[in-house]
């Protein structure tokens, strides 16, 4: 069983969700980047999913977007990304990269695979990298013991959602809405009716992001999802704290608390009803 694998088993047997938790690799700064998401995982972030800045991005919203921009301009490279892993992987916490596929062919799929597992990387997420077309992948992350984990949406027919999830490792992620990331004032509607979908074809924990931005939408998520994804809200927190990095850093780690507490009353708390999705790329 891999460190993912075994992280999300023992959760589950908490009886909780677990909290992931995203930010870009080298924004505002490699070691503020590496810092804020040390505070992310002593506020209660159980995986942590580590962005690699990119610059035609397809599923990131406005928020990411500005910060992986700022990243790149600021000198980021695919090499402060591994160093970033190792930091953040030290602290225990399972610590995946996020990473569109042009950038893994660049450096090559093996050495990729190879470098991520050296510097104590679980595994990548692949939002534009499907199973049909991951053999390479596949195979170099058998061979070094990443986590393969393959994304999956609403409009996934049940045939496509069972061989992604055969294909998948770790968590399977279920996007919860159709369109890009960001903060969204309800999370969605279609979201539990996908990852109802996907338990009747797979066991494979399933994660949901896209959307939450509380703790109460996280507990809300929380009571169907094995994983509650955040990204946009702890990436904005830096970015409205500007140059002021020690706010910024209080402030990712302020709302990792608030959505620890949310998963941990999220199996125990009333349910909450949706409200209509606005759908809205808010």
């Amino acid at each position: 069983m891999s460190a993912l694998a075994d992280t999300l088993a023992r959760i589950r047997a908490e009886g909780r969700p677990a909290l992931v938790g995203y930010l870009p690799a080298g924004f505002p700064d490699k070691q503020t980047a590496i810092d804020a998401m040390v505070a992310m995982v002593e506020g209660g972030v159980d995986i942590v999913e580590i962005g690699l800045p990119y610059s035609d991005p397809v599923m990131d919203g406005p928020t990411i977007q500005r910060a992986a921009e700022a990243a790149l301009r600021a000198g980021m490279r695919v090499a402060d990304v591994f160093d970033t892993v190792e930091a953040v992987a030290a602290t225990g916490a399972p610590t995946l990269v996020m990473t569109y596929w042009n950038p893994v062919e660049r450096v090559g799929v093996e050495a990729f695979a190879s470098r991520l597992a050296a510097a104590g990387g679980a595994g990548l997420i692949t939002p534009d990298l499907i199973p049909d077309e991951a053999a390479e992948w596949i195979e170099s992350s058998t061979t070094h013991g990443l986590d393969r984990v393959f994304l999956v949406a609403p409009s996934s027919t049940d045939a496509r959602l069972a061989m992604t999830a055969q294909a998948s490792s770790g968590f399977l992620y279920a996007t919860s809405v159709m369109g890009v990331t960001g903060t969204r004032t309800a999370t969605s509607t279609a979201a539990p009716t996908l990852v109802e979908r996907v338990k009747k074809v797979s066991d494979i924990p399933v994660g949901v992001g896209l959307g939450v931005s509380n703790g109460d939408q996280a507990a809300e998520v929380g009571a169907f999802a094995d994983a509650v994804i955040v990204g946009s809200a702890l990436v904005a927190r830096l970015l409205d704290a500007g140059s002021d990095t020690a706010t910024g850093i209080a402030a990712v780690r302020a709302l990792a608390e608030d959505l620890r507490a949310g998963v941990e009353r999220a199996r125990t708390a009333p349910s909450v009803p949706t409200t209509a999705d606005k759908g809205a790329l808010a």
